[in-house]
C-alpha cells in the first residue's frame, strides 16, 4: 500500500527511521521490509544471530542500514543497538517494528501523524486481542503487563506488549539493563518516569499461524519479566511516588497542595480518613522496611488517597520513634505476660526490646489499630465540618 501525496509529504518532513530486530524470521522478512519500503529508506535492520536464511534475503537489501549479531543476544539488545545506531545517524525518531509480519507498514502514516501533534511522545500501537487466531498465552500476558505498568507508573495502557512503536530518541534513558524481551517493559516505564508521555494508537493486526514465529520462551521470559516488575514495583514505591509527591507539592506550593490535592480532592470525606487511618496503621506498625511498600499495595488495593495515606505514615518519622517504642511495649505489656517483664525507664537496653519482642509486636499492632481508629475519627469529624463550612461559604 503506497502513501498518498499528502502522507509522503508529512513521512519527508519528519525526521524518524524505522528499526527492525529480527532473528530466524525468514518466512515473513522480505515481505516485512518490502512493505516499509514503500513508506520510507530510513531502515536500520539489526540481525540478531540469525541461523536461517535470513543473511541471504539481507544481501538484497545492502543499500539498507545493517547490524549483524554473531549470535543470539535477545530482541532488547537488537533494539538497543539499533536506537544507538539511529542516534548516531541523527534520526529524532525510531520506529520499531516486528519482522514476524503481525504489523502492517501502512500504519507508519498514522505515527507519524500522531506524533506532530503529540511531539517528543512515546507511542505504542495498540492491538485487537480479541480477534482470531490471536494466542491465548499473548492476551494474557498483555493484560498481565497492563497491569502492573499502570500500577508503576499510574499510566493505563490498552497494550504494553505491542512491538510497533515510536521512540523520542534523545529523550528515552541513555542506559538499560535487561537484554531480552523484558526490555520493552523497562524502556516505557522508565520513560514515562522521566516524564515521557507514553500512549497507545490504534494499529492494525495480523497473526498467521502458517507463517508466524515466535521466539517467546513462556517460562524463561515470564520469569524474567516478573523479577523485572518486582524490582520497578519496589523503586516505584520507594523512590518514585515519593519523589513526584514532593514534586508536586514543590511546584504547585505545599499550602495549595494540602488544599487543593487533600483537602479538596474528589475523594469523599469517609476515604480521606480511611487513608488517614491506614497510614497511621501502617506507619505506627511493626513492618520496619516494608512500610512504604505496605502503605502503597494498600492504598492502590482499597483505592485510597496515596498522598493522604503516605503523609499520615510518618507518625514514624525518626524523632518521633522512640515514643513509638515506648507506646507499643506498655501496650503490650497489658497483653502478654513475662516472666522478667520490661521496666520502661532510662536504662532500657535495645536487648531488653529484644528479650521482648513479643510484648512490642503485639503491643504495637493494638495501639496501631487504636491509634488508626482515633485519628481516622477525628479526621472525618473535621473534614465533614471544613465540608459543611465550605458550602455555607459558598452559599
Amino acid at each position: 500500500m503506497q502513501p498518498n501525496l499528502s502522507q509522503q509529504e508529512l513521512l519527508n518532513s519528519t525526521n524518524f527511521c524505522v528499526i527492525v530486530p529480527t532473528y530466524n524470521n525468514h518466512k515473513t522478512l522480505k515481505k516485512v521490509l518490502d512493505s516499509i519500503l514503500d513508506f520510507t529508506s530510513n531502515i536500520i535492520i539489526v540481525n540478531d544471530g540469525s541461523t536461517d536464511t535470513t543473511n541471504e534475503i539481507l544481501k538484497q537489501y545492502s543499500e539498507l542500514t545493517q547490524i549483524h549479531h554473531p549470535k543470539n543476544i535477545g530482541k532488547g539488545r537488537a533494539l538497543r543497538n539499533g536506537f544507538r545506531k539511529a542516534i548516531e545517524m541523527n534520526f529524532e525518531y525510531a520506529i520499531t517494528i516486528d519482522s514476524d509480519g503481525q504489523h502492517f507498514a501502512s500504519d507508519i502514516p498514522h505515527f507519524i501523524s500522531t506524533i506532530q501533534d503529540e511531539p517528543n511522545s512515546l507511542l505504542i500501537g495498540s492491538r485487537n486481542m480479541t480477534q482470531e487466531n490471536v494466542p491465548r498465552k499473548s492476551s494474557f500476558g498483555n493484560t498481565f503487563s497492563n497491569f502492573w505498568f499502570k500500577f508503576e507508573t499510574g499510566i493505563k495502557l490498552d497494550d504494553t506488549q505491542s512491538g510497533f512503536r515510536l521512540y523520542p530518541l534523545r529523550l528515552i534513558p541513555k542506559q538499560f539493563y535487561t537484554n531480552k524481551f523484558e526490555f520493552e517493559i523497562e524502556v516505557i516505564v522508565r520513560s514515562a518516569w522521566k516524564g515521557i508521555v507514553v500512549k497507545n494508537i490504534p494499529i492494525q493486526i495480523l497473526y498467521d499461524p502458517a507463517e508466524r514465529v515466535s521466539h517467546f520462551r513462556p517460562f524463561k521470559d515470564f520469569t524474567r519479566i516478573s523479577i523485572l516488575n518486582t524490582v520497578l514495583v519496589i523503586n516505584a514505591l520507594l523512590y518514585i511516588k515519593p519523589r513526584d509527591f514532593f514534586r508536586r507539592a514543590k511546584k504547585k506550593g505545599f499550602k495549595k497542595f494540602f488544599l487543593e490535592d487533600i483537602l479538596e480532592s474528589s475523594d469523599s470525606n469517609f476515604k480521606k480518613s480511611a487513608a488517614i487511618a491506614l497510614g497511621v496503621f501502617i506507619g505506627i506498625s511493626p513492618f520496619w522496611g516494608f512500610q512504604t511498600v505496605l502503605l502503597f499495595t494498600f492504598a492502590a488495593l482499597f483505592r485510597l488517597n496515596k498522598v493522604i495515606a503516605y503523609l499520615a505514615s510518618n507518625v514514624s518519622f525518626p524523632p518521633f520513634i522512640p515514643f513509638v517504642i515506648y507506646g507499643s511495649l506498655k501496650m503490650g505489656s497489658f497483653f502478654v505476660s513475662n516472666d522478667a517483664p520490661l521496666v520502661l525507664d532510662s536504662s532500657v537496653t535495645l536487648n531488653d526490646i529484644q528479650k521482648n519482642a513479643t510484648q512490642y509486636i503485639v503491643g504495637s499492632l493494638i495501639l496501631a489499630s487504636v491509634l488508626a481508629l482515633t485519628f481516622g475519627l477525628i479526621s472525618y469529624l473535621l473534614l465533614t465540618a471544613f465540608s459543611a463550612k465550605n458550602k455555607t461559604n459558598i452559599t
